[in-house]
């Protein structure tokens, strides 16, 4: 029976595939494993990147869904389909033969066939004090995931990273009221004239700290404070991959932040392994991460017919 399972220091398990991660990529994939009869173990440390928002958006059929009620709906679906649960962090990944191994930090060793890497990202906000305690609220970085939500409103955008100037464009179509605080920004001429006519206003400085309450914050412009209701900024977005590391693997990157790279349908470098959400697509919204961690799945387990019948062929030519 499928379960969330308790394990002393010594307990060793094999599967076929084990998936690490378990939010929205982990668990889609994990489900379509166990839809074809694999043995699929998910190792979560339960930390979901969209844990301090109050609802996910563009999720068809769940609209506004809270993000921690549709995960354990998710997590709820593959049980029912077998799938298993080690409720702990993965901290060693590593090769034996034609198996990878997976050792926990409360010690489990698991050992699969194939691996799905859903581990996420991590969000690294600009050194600002203030900023994490209002983020996934009233701060925010995603014009699609909670932009309806602060439309109408006095929205500043904090310029710390050159795609600030895309976000105050994409943010102006959501309010009239929309404020750039250009700190360290370099803003070309053709931006300029642009903001100057959607009526962007444009503060230069260097933002002190935010405070204030939910909905009604004031950033302190070099002393000056300015209102707004909601803030804008933008992450860098660094991937999960301590263990894609470990396996060999090298990470990529771009302005926004680095990733795990891969091919269509999450195949990576490592042979074997395969990545899917944020740890590869850094922009990916849960609908995405869902769907990629669907293809991913069912590719793993393509790979894994296509290897045993390989295999069964040549047992047959030698026996």
């Amino acid at each position: 029976m499928s379960h969330d399972m308790s394990y002393d220091m010594s307990y060793d398990m094999s599967y076929d595939v084990v998936v690490v991660g378990g939010a929205t990529a982990g668990l889609s994939g994990a489900i379509a494993l166990a839809r074809s009869l694999r043995r699929v173990v998910v190792v979560d440390g339960g930390a979901p990147r969209n844990a301090p928002a109050g609802h996910a958006h563009n999720v068809l059929g769940r609209e506004g869904t809270p993000p921690l009620e549709l995960l354990a709906a998710g997590r709820e679906e593959a049980l029912a389909y077998g799938v298993e649960f080690v409720a702990d962090r993965a901290v060693l990944a590593r090769r034996e033969g034609e198996e990878f191994v997976v050792e926990t930090l409360r010690g489990a060793v698991i050992r699969a066939r194939r691996m799905l890497l859903a581990t996420g990202l991590v969000d690294e906000l600009p050194d600002v004090p203030g900023l994490r305690e209002f983020w996934g609220g009233s701060v925010l970085h995603c014009p699609f995931c909670h932009g309806y939500e602060v439309r109408g409103q006095r929205i500043g955008i904090l310029g710390s990273r050159p795609s600030a100037l895309h976000q105050a464009l994409m943010f102006r179509q959501l309010s009239d009221d929309v404020t750039l605080f250009a700190q360290d920004l370099d803003i070309p001429a053709e931006s300029s004239e642009q903001f100057e006519a959607l009526g962007i206003r444009v503060l230069r400085g260097t933002v002190r700290s935010v405070s204030g309450v939910e909905g009604d914050l004031t950033v302190d412009l070099d002393g000056t404070p300015v209102g707004v209701q909601a803030l804008v900024v933008t992450p860098y977005f660094r991937a999960r991959s301590d263990l894609y590391a470990q396996l060999g693997g090298e990470l990529g990157q771009n302005p926004m932040g680095e990733f795990v790279p891969t091919t269509f349908p999450g195949v990576t470098s490592v042979p074997g392994l395969w990545a899917a959400g944020n740890v590869t697509d850094i922009a990916a919204m849960v609908q995405a991460s869902s769907a990629a961690g669907v293809l991913a799945g069912a590719h793993i387990n393509g790979d894994l017919i296509a290897h045993d019948a390989r295999a069964a062929v040549g047992a047959r030519l030698s026996s």
